[in-house]
């Protein structure tokens, strides 16, 4: 059987009128031939009021049964809008997380997809033309309900996708696609056509809200092909793919940021082994995600060990230090939450050189300091200050030609 995956999100299933907007995208594939799956988010707003009953009836909830609240959203949004295709004369189906079954692991609020059940799956759409299933949401193997985390919806369906072999995987938002930058900081950012997975994935690292993550690593893994696009028209999107030679072509595909960022300074650190271990290893243990990591030269024994965390985590990361203090023996903790990062992302820039040197000097040209930079083949981050973000992002975007109909190639 040939199945279309499509995931429509808070926005798109808010309200009655924007459930039969979706209900037409939805038939399109399945008046085709298609078996469909739908995956949806909680009406939007849904997942915030629900969060905030959790926070009025205890001080700290706990986070199983957080899950097993707020899991309820999406429920609702599948039951109704089940009810409108069956409406139609549609065979069609709601299927909660622990129904598929979506088995995760036991880190509530944030678990991951271990396995998906695919033969039940099969099963009902042997049954059913249009299965609509609750995303961001399954169950661990004590048969409790977890939830994916933030924009777990993606994942859910691009992991349907690549387990039912899908045809394709379509992401329904509110934005028509990717951009080169965000349109909100950049008038003439140009929604891209294609973009590799690694693209993707440095963008959501950097705090697009296009896609989440773990979706973007889970259709790179199971090559499943993506289409982010609007549920407000019927315009072509963006097509997350297998990276090409004409995506190679282009040396800059976009500029990302991120303002939630927190700069950590370990002043004079003992420069011995072991010491990195025992700063970094207890972070990793709370899940603190740390990123960007410079380390002077060492001097009389000791150097100073710079870094950056999320800016919800600082808090959180200096009170670790803190109690590391004669353990590691540093002389003084610094830190930071007036920065941020900024980007230049394209695969592109794998066989070409100079993307750096033109970056660090058009920010040179506006003034701006870069307080760090980290690179990986495809990538050149600089934190700097987060009073020049904006600027930044629409200074290297006019360098780099992202406003033009033709993305620079090989020839600037």
């Amino acid at each position: 059987m040939n199945i279309v995956v499509q995931k429509f999100g808070g926005t798109s299933v808010a309200n009655l009128e924007c459930q039969k907007q979706v209900m037409k995208k939805v038939l399109r594939p399945y008046r085709e031939g298609n078996k469909v799956v739908v995956v949806l988010s909680a009406m939007a707003g849904e997942t915030n009021r629900l969060l905030t009953l959790a926070n009025e009836w205890s001080e700290c909830p706990d986070a199983a049964e957080v899950d097993a609240l707020v899991s309820t959203g999406e429920q609702v949004s599948c039951a109704l809008f089940s009810m409108l295709l069956k409406q139609q004369g549609v065979q069609a189906r709601s299927v909660l997380g622990f129904q598929a079954p979506i088995k995760t692991d036991c880190s509530y609020g944030k678990a991951r997809i271990v396995d998906i059940d695919t033969e039940e799956l099969k099963s009902m759409l042997e049954t059913n033309d249009i299965l609509v299933v609750a995303g961001f949401q399954g169950c661990d193997e004590c048969h409790r309900i977890t939830t994916l985390g933030r924009g777990g919806s993606d994942t859910s369906a691009v992991a349907l996708a690549a387990a039912l072999d899908a045809e394709v995987c379509e992401i329904y938002t509110d934005v028509p696609g990717v951009f080169t930058t965000d349109p909100n900081i950049c008038s003439d950012a140009r929604k891209l056509d294609r973009v590799s997975y690694e693209e993707m994935l440095e963008m959501a690292s950097m705090g697009a809200k296009v896609l989440q993550i773990r979706s973007v690593e889970f259709a790179k893994k199971y090559n499943v092909n993506v289409h982010v696009r609007t549920t407000f028209s019927d315009e072509m999107g963006t097509l997350v793919t297998q990276e090409d030679t004409d995506m190679e072509s282009v040396l800059v595909s976009g500029i990302a940021y991120d303002k939630d960022q927190a700069r950590v300074t370990l002043v004079h650190v003992r420069d011995e082994p072991g010491i990195s271990a025992a700063i970094f290893a207890p972070l990793a243990e709370k899940k603190i995600l740390v990123d960007m990591i410079v380390q002077n030269p060492s001097k009389n024994g000791t150097t100073d060990m710079t870094f950056t965390v999320p800016r919800g985590d600082l808090e959180q990361t200096v009170k670790i230090l803190e109690t590391l203090k004669y353990e590691i023996n540093y002389e003084e903790l610094l830190s930071a939450e007036n920065v941020s990062k900024v980007s230049i992302i394209g695969v592109g820039m794998r066989n070409h050189s100079g993307v750096a040197a033109k970056a660090f000097q058009a920010l040179s040209d506006e003034n701006i300091n870069i307080l760090m930079i980290s690179t990986s083949e495809i990538k050149v981050t600089c934190l700097i200050e987060d009073k020049y973000t904006e600027l930044a992002v629409r200074t290297l975007h006019k360098t780099f030609g992202l406003e033009e109909d033709g993305l620079q190639s090989e020839r600037t």
